[in-house]
């Protein structure tokens, strides 16, 4: 749902309350986000994130280096999961451009893209090389269990934020369900929830104004 801004610009109403406004009205530059840690940091992302990229960069961008808040991260991975393409690329273009401009988009993506490009390559070699070897098929069993804890963690501290939003659990919930229960593809899922939670944010807006 498009509403009108405070200066005139269109503003995209995001399921649970959230808007583009208000994500992009965190932009800001700081000293520490320079073109080299936004590149290392995302190397530690794509290097870090066996099964669970989004894991390693809430870990990376909120706790570790507090480039965003945890409600900065959860307003703009809503806009990221809302844009065409991997939500994870399009977290390293965000965050990149955030603090260095088109320059430092450009240097995040890479980040997150090149070194995990190159290990990934080696290791699928030396998996098809070796498929039945028992050890690589315990480490692929350690590593999905962490991937899936981690996950769940993740999504835990990130419903926090919305803990006083009831529309925002409510849909969140209601994608929990479609999802797990229902066994909903999650396009579905999405073409169902995202339409609604709008109008109910939007009519929710009107009615807090």
């Amino acid at each position: 749902m498009l509403r009108q801004g405070c200066r005139g610009s269109a503003v995209l109403m995001l399921p649970g309350g959230l808007n583009t406004g208000s994500v992009m009205n965190t932009l800001n530059s700081r000293a520490d986000a320079t073109l080299g840690a936004l590149f290392l940091e995302f190397v530690k992302i794509g290097l870090c994130g066996f099964g669970s990229l989004l894991a390693w960069a809430h870990r990376v961008i909120v706790d570790e280096r507090h480039w965003m808040s945890e409600a900065e991260f959860a307003e703009t991975l809503s806009l990221c999961q809302f844009l065409p393409g991997p939500e994870n690329a399009n977290i390293s273009i965000y965050v990149g451009s955030k603090f260095r401009g088109p320059i430092g988009a450009i240097v995040a993506l890479l980040g997150l893209t090149a070194a995990p490009l190159a290990v990934g390559l080696v290791l699928g070699i030396i998996y098809l090389q070796y498929p039945h070897l028992p050890a690589i098929q315990k480490i692929l069993g350690g590593i999905s269990a962490a991937a899936a804890g981690m996950l769940i963690a993740t999504g835990i501290k990130m419903l926090m934020p919305h803990c006083r939003r009831p529309a925002a659990l409510f849909f969140a919930l209601l994608a929990f369900a479609g999802i797990i229960f229902v066994k909903l593809p999650l396009l579905a899922v999405l073409a169902g929830l995202v339409p609604l939670s709008i109008a109910v944010t939007g009519v929710m807006s009107r009615r807090a104004e």
